[in-house]
């Protein structure tokens, strides 16, 4: 089970469908509204599994690499309490803004910060600052270009390999500090590969499947500086009938609609 995730999750009321009017452009949660027209990569279930499960634990300080449209700090900010601020750094200069008008709109602008920024700068600046770190990464190696150069950057490793990722949250992680990342099943084997030559230790995993009769397709890596016990899971999203698991119900129900 993945009962561990969820003791930071912040509680909502349950609201009836009258009391919310969906709007254009983005995706409407319980809490907050994502706007995502301006932005490469749009609001998917990739970045939410990472946001509602990602351990929060006793950490104030939390930083999002590749943040886009701002999804997953919003959700990290709705999860935690008013002393944790969450830094949010998207190379992309349109994502970067939207993501500062989709925190200030939000219920808690005063403690999310997006930084237009190279993470590579960023890290030189920011040392051993952060107790969480997440990232839903790229992770197309270069092949076939996109349709345009922000979407290119948002999925492929060209400008953000997995290495210099790594090497990056190594320098920004506080000791006691986790780093968490949501890829594809097959390339997150290989992330972690990587993450263990260079002196990672893997804490927790999820391995997820649309059903618990299929593939998988998605994992979830929580990596520490320090060596832990493992704690490997599995995660299906949908029931044989198409309707999400209880699991799955319990990671997202305060932040879809009528869940």
């Amino acid at each position: 089970m993945l009962r561990q995730f969820y003791s930071q999750v912040v509680s909502v009321s349950k609201r009836s469908k009258a009391d919310f009017t969906p709007r254009r452009g983005g995706f409407t949660f319980k809490q907050f509204f994502v706007a995502h027209d301006r932005c490469a990569m749009k609001v998917g279930t990739d970045g939410v599994l990472l946001g509602a499960w990602a351990p929060l634990g006793q950490g104030r300080r939390v930083l999002d690499i590749g943040s886009g449209s701002g999804l997953i700090a919003l959700m990290l900010a709705q999860r935690s309490g008013d002393e944790v601020t969450v830094d949010a750094v998207e190379l992309d200069e349109a994502a970067a803004g939207q993501a500062r008008e989709n925190a200030a709109e939000s219920p808690w602008p005063q403690r999310i910060r997006v930084h237009a920024q190279d993470i590579h700068h960023y890290a030189q600046q920011h040392a051993a600052e952060y107790d969480l770190i997440v990232s839903n990464p790229p992770y197309f190696e270069p092949a076939v270009a996109c349709r345009d150069q922000a979407r290119h950057n948002a999925r492929y490793t060209e400008t953000l390999t997995h290495d210099a990722l790594l090497a990056c949250a190594a320098q920004l992680l506080a000791e006691q500090g986790t780093f968490c990342v949501v890829l594809p099943h097959d390339v997150g084997a290989e992330f972690e590969r990587l993450a263990l030559q260079s002196g990672w230790h893997t804490a927790a995993k999820v391995n997820v499947s649309d059903r618990a009769d299929t593939p998988l397709h998605r994992v979830l890596l929580a990596l520490t500086r320090r060596e832990t016990p493992l704690q490997e899971q599995a995660l299906a999203i949908k029931q044989a009938d198409g309707s999400y698991t209880d699991d799955f119900r319990r990671l997202i129900t305060d932040f879809y609609l009528f869940y």
